[in-house]
């Protein structure tokens, strides 16, 4: 079995604006796009025009219509591996090929060691890992590991290919552990969350929750960097994420999210 790190020098993740996701899956696409050429590729698909396509998809993006008291709209969640802290999909690996990596938090596969054994697709709550059925291996967001520390390419393109992809900056790349960095600053001022966080595996990935009323008006995009609303667009402050005893305007939202991707 692998062991974790103790801890990780930095906390490498996405910030997920949910308010301004506005479902284009320019950030699916990009991800496809990209990993079909890059690390760990090809990724494989089979009969994708007939009756029973496969392939693997590191990164997808469900709609659904959420209906509140005074409150309707159609939500766009994206998800993807999140990159968690204590991930069970590293620790049940019986070859050692899931691994979190120490200098920066990034959960990896090593293609040359897997065996296609499925426990970590079975260990994540999140559905995150995707068998290969051509290389007969596990496959995963690696947050665009061969773009991020790649200095042969415009300094603007190292962040994920699908924060570069997405028009409206609903996604955002940088370090969690550090308090001052834009996608820190945005989950504190916005009350991000962790994705199921009553499972205990501290997911990196954070979502900024919907504001209930007027939706934001994105900024122009920069790339790395969260969309905030611009001034005057009158959207109400966002609550702080719901308490322990399950209080909060958020509970609603968290309660659909777990029963959505419990299905």
């Amino acid at each position: 079995m692998t062991s974790l790190p103790a801890c990780s020098d930095k906390k490498l993740g996405l910030s997920i604006d949910l308010d301004i996701c506005v479902g284009c899956q320019a950030c699916v696409t990009s991800c496809k796009e990209w990993n079909t050429g890059g690390y760990s590729a090809p990724l494989s698909d089979h009969d994708p025009y007939g009756a029973d396509p496969s392939g693997a998809w590191l990164n997808r993006v469900h709609s659904y219509e959420v209906s509140a008291p005074g409150w309707d709209r159609t939500l766009h969640f994206p998800r993807s591996c999140l990159h968690c802290e204590t991930p069970d999909c590293v620790t049940v690996c019986p070859t050692g090929a899931s691994y979190k990596r120490v200098e920066d938090g990034i959960v990896l596969v090593n293609p040359d060691t897997c065996i296609g054994c499925k426990l970590c697709s079975w260990a994540c709550p999140y559905g995150a890992r995707e068998y290969d059925h051509d290389d007969g291996v596990m496959k995963k967001c690696t947050l665009c590991v061969d773009r991020i520390y790649n200095d042969t390419i415009p300094e603007e393109d190292r962040v994920p290919a699908c924060v570069r992809a997405c028009p409206t900056g609903a996604r955002a790349f940088g370090d969690f552990a550090d308090p001052e960095s834009a996608v820190s600053r945005a989950a504190e001022e916005r009350g991000g969350f962790d994705l199921l966080a009553e499972f205990g595996y501290r997911p990196v990935n954070t979502y900024l929750p919907p504001r209930r009323g007027p939706v934001a008006q994105a900024q122009p995009h920069q790339p790395g960097h969260p969309a905030t609303a611009r001034p005057g667009s009158e959207v109400p402050a966002l609550p702080k994420p719901a308490t322990a005893e399950g209080k909060g305007r958020l509970d609603t939202l968290f309660a659909w999210v777990d029963r959505a991707l419990t299905r």
